[in-house]
């Protein structure tokens, strides 16, 4: 049985890849390694690891939902393609602002479900006020937040802050 577990975990690990790669190769996803995300984690290494955990999330629930949306959804929640420490006045306060411009630069690129669409545009509630509505959208916004925090204690420990 616990050997059956391992090839459906590999299969599954292997897929993941797989599409991301896919996703890497119509976008430019790629171009995020250059920017900050958290601490010393770029925005892409966040992207994958949401997706990444977000989808190991599903399967151990056995949630019933769709990988293929839940994965592109998370790897394009945060698609803003900018350095956001980076103080610009043409860009309001970013936490509010990145998920539409995330939205608006995915959508030029991929045609979205309405899935896909909520995972981007809702990832910051409660910061947004407006609530994820699909079990998707919920599930990322919930690693999104746990990456993101585990991203700033790893950096805190690495500079003993």
């Amino acid at each position: 049985m616990a050997g059956n577990k391992r090839i459906c975990e590999f299969y599954e690990l292997k897929e993941f890849h797989k599409f991301v790669d896919e996703i890497c190769a119509k976008s430019r996803l790629r171009e995020s390694k250059k920017y900050i995300q958290h601490g010393t984690t770029s925005l892409y290494e966040h992207s994958i690891s949401v997706a990444y955990y977000s989808l190991q999330l599903a399967l151990k629930l056995k949630l019933p939902v769709n990988h293929r949306a839940l994965i592109q959804g998370a790897l394009l929640h945060d698609y803003f393609l900018y350095d956001w420490h980076v103080d610009d006045p043409s860009r309001p306060l970013h936490g509010f602002y990145h998920p539409k411009l995330a939205l608006q630069n995915a959508q030029t690129e991929f045609e979205l479900s309405e899935v896909e669409k909520n995972i981007i545009l809702r990832h910051m509630f409660p910061l947004t006020p407006v609530p994820p509505v699909y079990l998707e959208s919920i599930l990322v916004c919930l690693v999104d937040k746990f990456c993101s925090i585990n991203e700033i204690i790893r950096r805190n420990r690495k500079t003993n802050i």
